[in-house]
């Protein structure tokens, strides 16, 4: 399946508990209205599927992760619209009938599997004919920054790595058509948009967050297996992030590629 090589560290959720619907699946969101029932698809904490729920209410939304613990956190997170529910759940394995949903939406999740292809025909299978599959990935080689850093470069070069050897591939935001014609969904609507920062959140927020997880336990060791990078490495690179944020010209820009499929007739 691959590897969710962020973990489920308090940075990681802080850092999720900024997306919304409107930043986070604005391409979407024209094609959604009352009625609608959705499946999101690693879903997390339910921040995302919290706004969709609300804009296709009384629709039924379901929002699912492979991590039960997760799920948990999503279930007790308050706030909850009462047409949405959550459940643990394999996407490649998904206990619902064929045509289930008129919409499945993902979010950042591709690009964490090994077989993102397959993804998409399990999805397809349980979204309605003429219904759509959203998803949104990030490209983690179209990123760019200002002033200059080794520790992005660093940044850049080791979750690449690190993901490469655990069977995702953090440049897919870039190679949604090919997934979806490889999957056998050629009625596709593309397109792209780009976090910034300051913007999405304030520089300093996105240096620190990096530089934490960079250095977190897990990730040093995926790091050293993979031969991306070392302890000390991977330290002098987030002690540059941290230093990179400080400069009143800090700019940094993370690209996503988008994708609506209409999924065909049976």
């Amino acid at each position: 399946m691959g590897v969710y090589i962020h973990g489920h560290s308090d940075v990681v959720l802080r850092a999720h508990r900024s997306r919304t619907a409107a930043n986070s699946a604005g391409h979407l969101l024209p094609q959604l209205k009352p009625g609608l029932s959705l499946l999101d698809v690693g879903c997390g904490e339910g921040w995302i599927t919290r706004d969709l729920a609300r804009l296709v209410a009384p629709g039924r939304v379901i929002g699912i992760d492979a991590s039960a613990e997760v799920i948990e956190r999503a279930r007790a997170g308050g706030d909850i619209p009462g047409n949405l529910s959550f459940a643990a759940a394999d996407l490649y394995n998904l206990g619902y009938a064929g045509g289930s949903f008129d919409v499945v939406h993902l979010h950042q999740v591709l690009h964490h599997l090994s077989d993102p292809v397959g993804a998409l025909r399990s999805l397809a299978r349980v979204t309605r004919p003429g219904g759509l599959i959203s998803d949104r990935e990030g490209d983690y080689g179209a990123a760019w920054w200002y002033p200059a850093s080794p520790g992005w470069e660093i940044w850049q070069r080791a979750f690449i790595g690190v993901g490469r050897a655990q069977g995702d591939d953090l440049t897919i935001g870039r190679q949604l058509m090919r997934v979806a014609r490889e999957a056998g969904l050629t009625d596709v609507t593309v397109s792209a948009t780009v976090w910034t920062y300051p913007g999405f959140e304030p520089a300093a927020e996105v240096a620190g967050s990096w530089a934490e997880r960079l250095t977190a336990p897990r990730f040093v060791q995926l790091a050293e297996a993979a031969g991306v990078g070392d302890q000390a490495t991977l330290e002098r690179a987030a002690l540059d992030l941290r230093g990179w944020a400080e400069s009143p010209d800090a700019f940094f820009a993370h690209p996503h590629g988008e994708i609506i499929i209409r999924v065909p007739g049976r």
